[in-house]
């Protein structure tokens, strides 16, 4: 709720803000069309499409809405079929299987170390520590894990093991800004953890109370590689096909060459700096505070679905 509020409080200096939960009763509410735009962050509720739920109502019912559409963000995330598409693209991203069982690890040829994630999740959800593994009896024990517990496939990864970033990018089309790019820096983890941005690394050590010094923005980087990233990054989101805004998380193989690990279309954006959300601190790296990236994506989603020129959003006052 932290989230919601900070991001009607910067809707409101400039348009009225009515909230719409996103359960089982979303429909009948959308249906009165009491609103002139939606500004969607719902995460949905049920199953492996659950952020396209909402979305799919809007466009049903013919809704303008801020964000990628509901095919985009259902393929985003299931990490297996965005990475199939990537590839088709030439975008580079680690080697990868996806088991619905134990029995189909015989049929795995991947090298160790490789890395045991939930197919479906995002927030490093399911992506422990012990994740990263190096024998078959790890594997297995991790593919259990998941299949036990989050009740959804298991995607295995061969593991980069080089430097890890992630980057905010805001537009459509050829006008995409890409704000500073944020580096996971992995010296300040416990001893022995492997460095990985874990659960446990953002929920468990990472807190506002005992914070790590894990993010660096701008990351330190050749100018070579900065564009090369960047490069890459636009490539994705196009392939892709997101709209708007997304997160983009870049991990580099043992030569340094970048790989994409994963597309957020729906960008975490918790408000306050000691929360080390990603897409606020790039955001903030380059000048912009919380509400001028919230009402600026917002004016990106206006000129695209055609309502007005570019300075509207910032001169209307009581727009819903």
């Amino acid at each position: 709720m932290e989230t919601v509020d900070a991001v009607r409080a910067a809707l409101e200096e400039h348009h009225q803000v009515r909230m719409i939960e996103a359960n089982e009763d979303a429909f009948e509410r959308l249906r009165q069309r009491d609103f002139d735009f939606v500004f969607n962050i719902a995460e949905g509720l049920h199953g492996s499409s659950r952020e396209s739920q909402i979305p799919a109502i809007l466009e049903m019912l013919q809704i303008p809405y801020l964000g990628s559409d509901p095919l985009t963000l259902g393929i985003c995330l299931d990490k297996s079929r965005a990475k199939e598409i990537l590839a088709h693209y030439g975008v580079p991203t680690a080697p990868f299987s996806v088991v619905s069982s134990i029995e189909e690890l015989q049929d795995v040829r991947l090298r160790f170390p490789s890395i045991v994630k939930p197919l479906h999740e995002g927030s490093s959800k399911g992506v422990y520590d012990s994740c990263v593994v190096r024998t078959p009896e790890e594997l297995e024990r991790e593919v259990g894990t998941i299949l036990d517990l989050y009740h959804e496939p298991a995607l295995i990864e061969e593991f980069l093991q080089g430097r890890e970033f992630t980057v905010a990018i805001m537009g459509n089309g050829d006008a995409l800004t890409v704000f500073p790019v944020v580096e996971i820096k992995f010296d300040s983890f416990p001893a022995g953890a492997n460095p990985i941005y874990s659960y446990e690394a953002k929920w468990v050590w990472d807190t506002r109370e005992t914070p790590l010094e894990i993010f660096e923005c701008p990351a330190p980087l050749p100018e070579s590689l900065r564009e090369e990233i960047e490069t890459l990054c636009r490539k994705a989101y196009r392939v892709l096909r997101c709209r708007d805004w997304a997160r983009i998380d870049i991990r580099c193989d043992a030569r340094g060459k970048p790989h994409i690990l994963e597309l957020n279309p729906l960008p975490g954006i918790l408000p306050r700096p000691e929360d080390h959300s990603c897409f606020p601190k790039a955001a903030r790296a380059a000048g912009v505070s919380y509400n001028e990236l919230i009402n600026g994506v917002l004016e990106i989603a206006l000129q695209r679905w055609g309502f007005f020129g570019p300075d509207w959003a910032s001169q209307q006052k009581g727009t819903n």
